[in-house]
């Protein structure tokens, strides 16, 4: 697929770029739960509008809108990675935690359209905070 980079959310044309189907599904929908994000004792992160993303096999991921999260706990990193069903992804790390929270988040600023909902949106490695706790 070629696309030219005419807007922020489009597609670099020189990376492999693939849609959502039936051989790679992706979902999202809003949670019907309250996220909550801790490390170290600390809440980063409090949402009644987080997103459920379903992709493929992988487990469910939250991704929790930036204003539920306290952005002031976090240092963004100069590590990325490239995902060719969503884009190009930035990493924040959460000082807090340590080395173990070093590239805990990932965020998909310019999404492609697929994916576009996700944009504005955080998501944590489970492995790198505390907790990741579904309330009701």
């Amino acid at each position: 697929m070629s696309i030219s980079n005419t807007s922020g959310n489009m597609p670099n044309p020189t990376k492999t770029v693939k849609i959502p189907g039936p051989d790679h599904p992706i979902t999202i929908e809003p949670s019907t739960s309250r996220i909550v994000v801790t490390v170290a004792g600390q809440i980063v992160a409090d949402t009644r509008a987080a997103l459920t993303l379903r992709e493929a096999h992988y487990p469910p991921v939250f991704y929790i809108p930036r204003k539920d999260v306290d952005m002031t706990q976090l240092q963004r990193s100069a590590h990325s990675t490239y995902c060719p069903y969503k884009g190009d992804a930035a990493y924040f790390s959460i000082p807090l935690g340590g080395e173990r929270s070093v590239n805990a988040i990932w965020t998909y600023e310019s999404p492609y359209p697929a994916v576009e909902s996700i944009r504005e949106y955080l998501a944590f490695y489970t492995d790198r905070v505390d907790s990741i706790e579904e309330r009701d």
